[in-house]
C-alpha cells in the first residue's frame, strides 16, 4: 500500500466587504416645478433567510456489534498476530494507557480460539462506523502488494533503471510544527539560493545522469515494474546471485500523484475497466516508444531505503505503524480519521466480483492516495498472485473501527 512546493507560509488574510443595502422605502424630494411627486415605493418584501449549510457528519458514528456483517463468521485467529504487532507499537506511544488493558489481556492468552478472541474484542472495544461528511457510509477499497523485481548492485544491461535513495538536497517541512491544525501535513522542496522551491519532478529526476552524484541503491531491469513499485511503496529485489533484499518507502519529491491509468482513459486508449495495473502493463509493452512520456505524466517520484529481509520470505514489509504488515489482515488508512494500529472490521467484496470479503483487519499503514474516513487499501501480501488481486481491486466497502474506552470521540 499502497501505499504522496515551495515553502508555504500560511498567512491568514481575511477581507470583509460590507454591502450597503438601501431600503426601497426611501425616496428623494420632489423636484421643483410642475412635476408630480414621486409615488411611494411599495413595501419591500422581507428576503428569505439564507440557507445554512448542513453540518458535516462526524467521521465516527457509534455502532453495535450486531451491525458488523458476518462478525461471528470470520476466523479472527488469522488477525491475531497482526493485533499483537499493533499492541507492541502502542506500548511505545502516548496512547498506550488507553490500549494497555486490552493488549495486556491479549498477551496473556496462549493460542486463543476464535470465540475467545471475539470475546476479548467485545469486552474491551466499541465499534464505530466510519462515515463520510455527507452521511454516506460506503467508500473505495483498493489493494496493494509487495512486488518482486530483478536487479543488481552494479549498472549494466539489462539493469539500467536506477533505484534512488533520499537525496541530500531534499527538504522536508513539517507544517504541524508551525500550525498545530496542520499536523500530519508536510511539504517537500529544495534550496535555490536563499529560497525554498519545489523539488524536481519525475521528468527532471529521470532525465539526469544518475552517475552525477545521485544516491543509487540498486539497478533494476524494468522501468514499468519500478514505476509500480513506487506506487506500492515497498518491494523485494532478487539479485544475480539469487539473494533478495527489500526496498522500503523512504520519502517522495512532494509533487502530486497523477494516475496514468486515468490519463490513458481520458485519451481514449483504454476503457475504464481496462485501467488496471495489468492493463497498463499491457499498454506499455505495446507502446515502448511512448512509455517515458506516459510515466513522466505522473510528476511524483518515490525514494527508497534498503532493508534486510528477516525470517525468510514470511515477514511482510514495515508499514507506517513501524511493524511488519500481515497479508490480507493489514490495511492502509487515513490516520486523520482512523488511529494507526487500531483494529478495523472491513466489509467489501473480492476484486472484480460480488463475493463478500468481510474480516477483522488492522490499520497499520498509510498512503498518499488514502484520504477520507471511508477509504482503505487492502494489503494482499507478496508475489504475483497478490499482485493480480491488488491490481484488480477497486471495490466499495464499509469500515468499523474498534476503539477502547477513552479513545473514541466525545
Amino acid at each position: 500500500m499502497f501505499k504522496s512546493q515551495p515553502r508555504t507560509f500560511r498567512a491568514l488574510a481575511a477581507t470583509l466587504l460590507a454591502l450597503l443595502l438601501t431600503a426601497c422605502g426611501t425616496r428623494s424630494e420632489a423636484p421643483k416645478g410642475d412635476c408630480p411627486a414621486c409615488p411611494a415605493c411599495p413595501a419591500c418584501e422581507p428576503g428569505a433567510p439564507p440557507k445554512q449549510a448542513m453540518p458535516a457528519f462526524k467521521p465516527l458514528q457509534p455502532a453495535r456489534w450486531s451491525d458488523l456483517p458476518a462478525w461471528s463468521d470470520d476466523d479472527v485467529r488469522a488477525a491475531w498476530p497482526a493485533f499483537l504487532q499493533s499492541c507492541r507499537a502502542f506500548a511505545k506511544r502516548p496512547q498506550w494507557p488507553l490500549w494497555r488493558t486490552a493488549c495486556e489481556q491479549a498477551r496473556s492468552l496462549q493460542s486463543p480460539s476464535a470465540a475467545a478472541i471475539r470475546s476479548l474484542f467485545e469486552s474491551h472495544f466499541q465499534p464505530w462506523l466510519l462515515t463520510n461528511p455527507d452521511g454516506t457510509t460506503e467508500g473505495l477499497v483498493t489493494g496493494y502488494y509487495e512486488p518482486l523485481l530483478r536487479g543488481s548492485r552494479t549498472r549494466g544491461a539489462p539493469y539500467l533503471q536506477p533505484v534512488l535513495g533520499v537525496p541530500a538536497d531534499l527538504l522536508r517541512i513539517d507544517l504541524g510544527a508551525v500550525q498545530p491544525e496542520l499536523k500530519n501535513m508536510r511539504l517537500r522542496g529544495r534550496l535555490q539560493g536563499n529560497r525554498v522551491v519545489p523539488y524536481y519532478s519525475r521528468a527532471e529526476i529521470t532525465g539526469r545522469d544518475p552517475a552525477g552524484g545521485e544516491r543509487v541503491l540498486l539497478w533494476v531491469d524494468d522501468p514499468v515494474e519500478f514505476f509500480f513499485l513506487q506506487i506500492q511503496g515497498s518491494g523485494r529485489v532478487r539479485l544475480p546471485d539469487g539473494s533478495m533484499t527489500r526496498l522500503a518507502f523512504a520519502d517522495q519529491n512532494g509533487h502530486p500523484y497523477q494516475s496514468i491509468g486515468k490519463l490513458l482513459v481520458e485519451r481514449g486508449e483504454m476503457t475504464l475497466d481496462q485501467a488496471s495495473m495489468q492493463g497498463i502493463k499491457q499498454w506499455a509493452r505495446a507502446n515502448p516508444t511512448r512509455l517515458t512520456e506516459l510515466l513522466n505524466a505522473n510528476p511524483r517520484y518515490v525514494f527508497f531505503s534498503e532493508q534486510a529481509i528477516k525470517d525468510g520470505d514470511s515477514e511482510g514489509p514495515s508499514g507506517a505503524l513501524g511493524v511488519p504488515l500481515t497479508a490480507e489482515r493489514s490495511i492502509a488508512v487515513d490516520p486523520r480519521h482512523v488511529p494507526l494500529g487500531a483494529p478495523v472490521f472491513l466489509s467489501t467484496t473480492r476484486p472484480a466480483t460480488t463475493t463478500p470479503l468481510r474480516r477483522l483487519v488492522l490499520a497499520q499503514d498509510t498512503g498518499s492516495a488514502i484520504n477520507g474516513p471511508v477509504r482503505a487499501d487492502f494489503f494482499w501480501g507478496f508475489g504475483a498472485q497478490a499482485g493480480s488481486e491488488a491490481g484488480r481491486m477497486k471495490q466499495q466497502g464499509q469500515l468499523w473501527v474498534l476503539l477502547p474506552p477513552g479513545a473514541a470521540p466525545e
